[in-house]
């Protein structure tokens, strides 16, 4: 079918990365938040970023990447190119047929820096392009909380393959999602899972391990008609979403569970397999823009679990006008039978808002 080969790529590819980010938290996790030394935010996001492009372009060599990072750092800072290739050079699959697929390991140093920097792609409407986030949830992966390796194919400026790598989130769809969700995690049997979607085929989820991908079984948003009886999901980090624009309108909807907050696209997840229930984040400042690769996959995944994605005026998301959601302010992302409820309770809300200014 459509796209199969596609998916197929895309899950080994966020699977391998995964594995990767997994063993840099293991090895040099030690609390620090910054990206331009040898911290391991830096290495995981370099690393992961090499994996994927690499194996992207061994299956189609002549699409493009946007992706987060680029390499020019690190053809200064040969020390810590140098740590980034000792991880990345081991990394493989247990499933030789899997491995080879991705093309095996990166052959030389040289080759994984001209990796990373063929995430340069300026995106748009026309072609094929990928939006990749290596470590979306830099503050989560440190902590030991969510955070998800992101991917997703747009063609002609549309979204058509999506997938999630969340390795602190429990294979177990049917979890419910609780209060300590975003706090330390440990790597133990249980945790880690691949959601996926082709655009029309649903989707999907399954463990996140070193073997051979599968279909997965298929995932569905939840079937709630009571949005007092949600479960809402928001970032950790404050400068993401306006928390208190947040708390109002749950305020609105007769919602009084504490929301569960969690970093990355693992909420994106976490409503289209049901756990939770509504997704919001709202803008906090007038000129911020959303990047392509902080949505693509998740917007695709909640869509095809019987989800529904919008900005905070209702419009679909819009990745055809380059690296950035230029055409759109914050998400909304819920299950399609409460969306036009919560959308207006949201609307409301900002509007309110504006009119005190």
């Amino acid at each position: 079918m459509a796209y199969d080969q596609e998916l197929k790529v895309a899950l080994l590819a966020v699977a391998r990365a995964s594995i990767l980010t997994k063993s840099v938290f293991s090895a040099k996790a030690k609390g620090t938040i910054s990206k331009d030394d040898a911290s391991p935010v830096t290495i995981g996001d370099y690393g992961a970023q090499a994996l994927i492009i690499s194996a992207i372009k061994k299956n189609f060599p002549q699409d493009e990447v946007v992706g987060e990072e680029e390499a020019s750092t690190l053809r200064t800072d040969t020390s810590l190119s140098s740590k980034i290739w000792e991880l990345v050079k081991d990394v493989k699959l247990d499933d030789a047929e899997s491995d080879s697929l991705l093309g095996g390991p990166i052959s030389s140093e040289s080759d994984m820096l001209d990796a990373i920097d063929a995430g340069n792609s300026a995106g748009g409407n026309k072609g094929r392009i990928w939006a990749l986030d290596p470590i979306d949830g830099t503050k989560g992966f440190l902590r030991g909380g969510q955070y998800a390796v992101c991917l997703a194919l747009m063609v002609d400026g549309e979204v058509q393959v999506g997938v999630l790598g969340c390795p602190n989130l429990p294979v177990d769809d049917s979890v419910a999602l609780t209060e300590d969700i975003g706090a330390a995690a440990t790597d133990k049997e249980g945790y880690g899972v691949l959601f996926s979607a082709i655009k029309g085929q649903g989707a999907n989820s399954q463990p996140l391990t070193r073997k051979a991908v599968g279909k997965g079984h298929a995932i569905t948003v939840s079937k709630i008609t009571d949005v007092s009886q949600a479960v809402l999901c928001e970032s950790v980090e404050p400068g993401h979403s306006s928390k208190g624009d947040n708390a109002d309108i749950a305020a609105k909807l007769g919602i009084t569970g504490k929301p569960v907050q969690m970093d990355s696209q693992a909420k994106y997840g976490s409503v289209a397999r049901g756990a939770g229930d509504v997704y919001l984040r709202l803008p906090v400042r007038k000129d911020y823009v959303e990047k392509i690769w902080d949505h693509a996959a998740g917007d695709l995944i909640v869509r095809e679990a019987g989800g529904e994605v919008t900005d905070v005026q209702g419009k679909r998301l819009d990745f055809s006008r380059g690296r950035t959601l230029t055409e759109n302010k914050g998400v909304v992302a819920s299950p399609k039978n409460v969306h036009a409820e919560v959308l207006a309770a949201v609307k409301e809300v900002l509007g309110a808002k504006t009119s005190k200014v």
